[in-house]
């Protein structure tokens, strides 16, 4: 079954007009030891604090990353994407770069290879309270167009004019200082906090922008490129720029993948496009003809695929207020199965994908079941859940074990 399954997707992006073989390895274009990275999602504790929350932190158990890492390294992982959130720096400094040490320690006693992700989600805790975290509060405060609380996912019009203007590169924080120069002075905190860590593999610029309009796709390619240029001033390790979001296929914004190559920066070395991928990639499927998309565009661009996020999930549409078609996840009726997991990292290896971490190591429990790989038991140790042992056997379905050349730094 999973074998019919597996030869239909490869027929059906064949007949998108693909030009790159199925079985080629494009990420040995950037990985000098040719061989992929696969692993997980890492949510930490003070890198992931809301600003206009002023929440405090919960407690890290005793030795969280040194486990979380030994963990990974034992079930035959090799790599962790780690989020972490530039408000959360700004609401404690200190205790965001204690904690990027921690992780950068651990992962180079495990051999764990880390991309550090510049992340948000519904684009600040300042946008949206209850959900939202990433750009600093400083960003919004001030401007009536951005009032606290407006809304920070693409259906909101506070979103909307928000990141049209980052575009534009007309954001300022309170002080007027450029929003583009703030940005890189936060990614310029973090190389130096931990590049000269082994473990260390690279930097993701920002998590999943919003695109707005078919005339940001040009912006977000000067945008990318400057940063590329500047962080290579200061670092030669991978950088990884992001796919966008919404991800509708029949948007208004044209997207496709003439338009997305234009998002890839000028300098090309060592860089990744970095793709989510929430469900099986069947053919004439949604999932699949985004995928083929993503394919055609990394042979536009001559750039990997690094899918930076992976799961199975059931989304459902509906309309909102604003008129518009949305997809949103119903937790009750996601999951994954082992078929699906062993499907769906069989289709990475297949297109050749530079690397792969599924959604999510994370202390907090999700509302959905198959967001959660680990737990704290009573007595205060870190266990796993059966999901974790699905993506184990998933990744020694398809890799085989820790490429030995990774794990020598244990």
């Amino acid at each position: 079954m999973v074998f019919f399954i597996a030869l239909a997707v490869m027929l059906f992006l064949n007949a998108t007009v693909l030009t790159i073989p199925l079985s080629s390895n494009i990420y040995a274009q950037v990985s000098p030891d040719n061989q992929a990275y696969y692993g997980v999602d890492m949510r930490g504790v003070h890198t992931a604090v809301s600003q206009v929350k002023n929440s405090t932190a919960d407690a890290l158990p005793p030795n969280y990353y040194e486990d979380s890492f030994r963990i990974l390294r034992d079930a035959g992982m090799n790599h962790v994407r780690y989020t972490l959130y530039w408000e959360a720096y700004v609401a404690d400094p200190a205790s965001f770069m204690n904690e990027l040490q921690m992780v950068a320690n651990a992962a180079d006693k495990y051999g764990i290879k880390v991309i550090y992700d510049n992340h948000q989600f519904h684009t600040s805790s300042y946008l949206n309270p209850q959900r939202g975290n990433g750009f600093p509060s400083s960003l919004f405060e001030g401007d009536p167009k951005f009032p606290y609380g407006a809304g920070g996912s693409p259906k909101y019009q506070a979103a909307k004019l928000w990141w049209t203007d980052w575009w534009n590169r007309s954001i300022k924080d309170v002080n007027g200082v450029d929003g583009w120069v703030l940005l890189f002075d936060f990614l310029q905190k973090v190389v130096n906090t931990v590049d000269s860590h082994p473990s260390t593999l690279g930097y993701e610029i920002l998590s999943e922008p919003q695109v707005h309009s078919s005339d940001q796709w040009e912006k977000i390619g000067s945008f990318n490129s400057l940063m590329v240029n500047e962080l290579r001033k200061i670092t030669q390790k991978t950088l990884a720029y992001s796919m966008n979001i919404p991800v509708d296929l029949k948007s208004p914004i044209a997207l496709n993948p003439t338009n997305l190559a234009k998002m890839a920066p000028e300098n090309k070395t060592n860089v990744v496009f970095k793709i989510s991928l929430y469900g099986l990639p069947k053919p004439d499927s949604y999932q699949g003809d985004r995928l083929a998309i993503f394919l055609r565009t990394s042979e536009i661009t001559q750039v990997p695929l690094y899918v930076g996020e992976w799961n199975n999930v059931l989304r459902e549409a509906s309309i909102n207020e604003e008129g518009e078609r949305v997809f949103n996840i119903n937790p009750q009726q996601s999951d994954i199965s082992q078929e699906e997991a062993n499907l769906i990292v069989k289709t990475f290896k297949d297109i050749g994908a530079w690397g792969m971490a599924y959604w999510q190591w994370r202390l907090q429990p999700h509302q959905v079941d198959n967001y959660n790989l680990v737990n704290v038991t009573e007595s205060g140790t870190l266990g796993t859940t059966q999901y974790f042992d699905i993506l184990k056997n998933a990744y020694m379905n398809a890799y085989g074990g820790l490429n030995q050349s990774t794990s020598s730094l244990a």
